[in-house]
């Protein structure tokens, strides 16, 4: 029985640190954003990476980096954050709200939700393999 307990308190350990873990590589896509650097976003997603705009629009790795590249932040905020643990994949949820100008040149202000999917890769990375945002209309 004390095996049991004692694997059971490692699992929730390491949930634990694998949940702050995930928190830190959205963090990092936060600053990303903050500092209008795509390049620190890049090596968290996944080569089959697909993202789902607020619009509907759904892209790959590419033109998402693309679209990173040529857009201009002023303010990034993310709050309300949470990371639940499945195995080998984490879902990260949480808001957002950021000002900028898009990479077709027009100004934005946005409040969205989105949807984060990690998966821990073979390497031992954990690597964003979708994410959704939905628009927030209170």
């Amino acid at each position: 029985m004390l095996l049991c307990i004692a694997m059971i308190a490692s699992g929730q350990h390491a949930n634990g640190s694998t949940e702050k873990a995930i928190a830190a590589l959205e963090s990092q896509w936060a600053h990303s954003q903050a500092i209008n650097d795509p390049g620190l976003i890049g090596p968290l997603l996944a080569d089959k990476f697909v993202y789902t705009g607020n619009d509907g629009t759904v892209s790959d790795k590419a033109a998402v980096l693309a679209d990173w590249k040529a857009t201009r932040w002023t303010s990034v905020v993310y709050s309300d954050e949470k990371v639940v643990i499945f195995g080998d994949t984490a879902i990260a949820t949480g808001e957002s709200r950021g000002k900028g100008i898009d990479s077709a040149g027009k100004p934005m202000d946005y409040h969205d939700r989105f949807t984060d999917v990690w998966v821990k890769m073979p390497d031992g990375r954990w690597q964003c393999v979708s994410s959704q945002d939905s628009s927030v209309t209170k």
